[in-house]
């Protein structure tokens, strides 16, 4: 037998090497499978149940809030048209606060609740958090001392917001500027001025509001008359004026209650104030006091009763004073006076001889 056939007949070592270290490669491949998949069961089980039960709560928390939310409007529903409607804001602006408070809080609970989702499900794939919540805090640390007038304004609008301070439509007074409400922001308020124009006022700058369109407004005029008129007179006038008053559009809307006389309030020598009071629908107190100012002195004037001025005005002209077209004396009047001697002419001198 030849050479070449021999070796031809010989079995290859290198197709025998190759089946064995692959058989060797899958078995320690199939160990290493065996030894981990119940980590893995357990790994992804644990990521599946931390995501059902943040997704569960999620919605969960969502639908309370959408149902107190609701439960809100319908209490607000429930006192419309009422006495006790009257007092507090209409429904409709009822409405849009629950919906903002619904929003912020609703976005609050999501981010809440996915963010602790999110570290428990890093924890679960063995990832140390130290550092990373250390990072996090620094940067946080850094973003509050470099951003703190935005957190400032940002959490004030929450709370005005949430308190139901203001809203659209309102007129209110925040110290550094006051107006009208046009826009209720998170961290700036727009309001328009009583010129026209518009005030950006940044809610956490804001350390006081007046709101004057909540509740009831107080329209109050003063009256000063005469110490000689007659009180019942005056009185019995101003009550007919501000009763024809009250009859008439659109004064009967605007009036919320009687016109009231509540007296004198200060009596002078030349003068006495009557102070007169009433209860008007919110943000309508200067328009009642012009008009009520207005009908009392035309009824002042029908009835014959004379109105004077703040600083009060005599009943009598005091008379006229014989000396004020007399002229101030003049030292020029004395021949003899040093100025009128200085004013003399000095004579020529005599020069004849």
């Amino acid at each position: 037998m030849s050479l070449s056939a021999l070796l031809a007949a010989a079995p290859s070592p290198e197709p025998g090497g190759s089946l064995d270290e692959a058989a060797k490669q899958a078995g320690n491949a199939a160990g290493w499978v065996e030894e981990n998949w119940s980590t893995w069961l357990n790994t992804g089980l644990r990521i599946m149940l931390i995501a059902a039960i943040a997704i569960v709560l999620r919605i969960a928390v969502r639908r309370a809030l959408t149902k107190l939310i609701e439960r809100m409007n319908r209490s607000a529903q429930a006192v419309e048209g009422t006495a006790l409607g009257g007092l507090l804001v209409n429904a409709e602006r009822r409405r849009q606060r629950s919906e903002a408070i619904g929003s912020v809080l609703r976005s609050v609970a999501s981010f809440l609740i996915l963010g602790t989702a999110a570290l428990m499900i890093l924890g679960a794939f063995q990832i140390n958090l130290a550092p990373l919540l250390a990072s996090a805090g620094v940067a946080g640390v850094a973003l509050g001392f470099g951003a703190r007038n935005l957190v400032t304004d940002f959490l004030s609008g929450v709370f005005m917001i949430l308190e139901d301070q203001y809203g659209v439509g309102d007129t209110i007074d925040a110290g550094v500027a006051s107006g009208e409400v046009i826009e209720v922001g998170l961290r700036v308020t727009k309001l328009r001025g009583d010129n026209g124009e518009i005030w950006y006022v940044r809610n956490g700058e804001v350390k006081r509001i007046g709101n004057l369109s909540q509740g009831w407004s107080t329209a109050g005029v003063d009256v000063q008359v005469r110490p000689s008129e007659d009180l019942d007179q005056i009185r019995a006038v101003i009550t007919e004026a501000a009763q024809q008053m009250a009859k008439e559009d659109p004064w009967t809307e605007r009036l919320w209650g009687p016109v009231e006389i509540l007296g004198l309030d200060t009596v002078l020598l030349e003068s006495m104030t009557v102070r007169v009071t009433a209860k008007t629908m919110p943000g309508k107190a200067l328009g009642v006091e012009r008009e009520l100012r207005w009908r009392i002195k035309q009824a002042f004037d029908e009835a014959g009763i004379r109105m004077v001025a703040g600083t009060g005005q005599p009943d009598e002209p005091s008379a006229a004073d014989p000396t004020a077209a007399m002229a101030a004396p003049s030292a020029y009047a004395s021949a003899t006076s040093p100025q009128s001697l200085a004013a003399t002419p000095i004579p020529p001198p005599n020069i004849a001889k």
